[in-house]
């Protein structure tokens, strides 16, 4: 009976990992990235919800930032409950992750095992609190530190995951024309991978369905029909320039990054 249950619980984990394999299409690809969309703007709008608070940030001799905290101990806690065994997620702070504890998915191993070399969050995290955090975040100081870091962890997570989901679209795009990127990969040629993988058509329309998207979760309701223009929670123009500027540009450093090691 024993060795039945094993027989049947080692065909269904062998299903699990096909079906996963078969979920990997560049046009299932382009649709996470669609969907991650709307996590992203959200995420903009709640953080907006809180001045910038400076004190979230601010490093002392005798401890860490209130952010620094609350980002590596959540995220030592969801590594033990098995977050980053899925490919789709990289941490900012991998060296300190603990080992896993409880039963986790039999993820598929669609992607080349040098994609978990590559991880850019350091320049995320840079990049976040340089950059984009003055754009769209009210000067001033609530006291809502804990809250305000809670915002920043969500936001950093989708950004992250969106810019590494680089590797999937990278591998999708190599598994449909081989022939066009190997040459280019022994070659070790950057430019010409960049320029191949790029579709300037594609991101201008992700640069306008992103700032339609803004206004439309982002506006004010009111049932004043006397007022005139439309407030937003976030500016759209912050959003398409983000996604202009980091997402996708950093998205496709990913991706290059990937395919130069696509064939170790």
């Amino acid at each position: 009976m024993m060795v039945r249950f094993l027989v049947l619980l080692l065909m269904l984990l062998a299903s699990c990992r096909e079906v996963a394999k078969a979920e990997y299409t560049l046009d299932s690809a382009r649709e996470s990235l669609v969907r991650q969309e709307d996590t992203i703007i959200f995420g903009l709008i709640e953080r907006a919800r809180f001045p910038f608070n400076s004190p979230t940030y601010n490093y002392n001799p005798n401890y860490t930032s209130v952010l620094h905290f609350l980002v590596s101990n959540t995220e030592a806690i969801q590594a033990k409950a098995g977050r980053y065994i899925n490919p789709e997620e990289n941490a900012f702070f991998p060296e300190n992750l603990p080992p896993l504890v409880v039963l986790h998915y039999p993820f598929s191993q669609f992607l080349h095992p040098a994609a978990a070399l590559i991880n850019i969050n350091k320049d995320i995290w840079k990049l976040y609190f340089h950059e984009l955090i003055p754009m769209f975040v009210a000067s001033g100081d609530d006291g809502n530190y804990a809250q305000t870091a809670a915002t920043d962890l969500s936001l950093l997570q989708a950004i992250s995951r969106r810019i590494h989901y680089g590797k999937f679209v990278a591998e999708a795009k190599f598994r449909e024309s081989p022939q066009d990127y190997e040459p280019l990969i022994h070659a070790k040629d950057r430019e010409a991978l960049m320029k191949l993988l790029t579709s300037e058509s594609v991101e201008e329309m992700i640069v306008k369905r992103v700032k339609k998207k803004a206004r439309v979760f982002g506006q004010e309701v009111t049932l004043d029909l006397d007022v005139k223009g439309k407030k937003y929670k976030v500016d759209p123009t912050v959003v398409s320039l983000l996604y202009q500027k980091w997402l996708i540009p950093l998205t496709k450093i990913v991706q290059v990054e990937y395919l130069l090691r696509r064939l170790d």
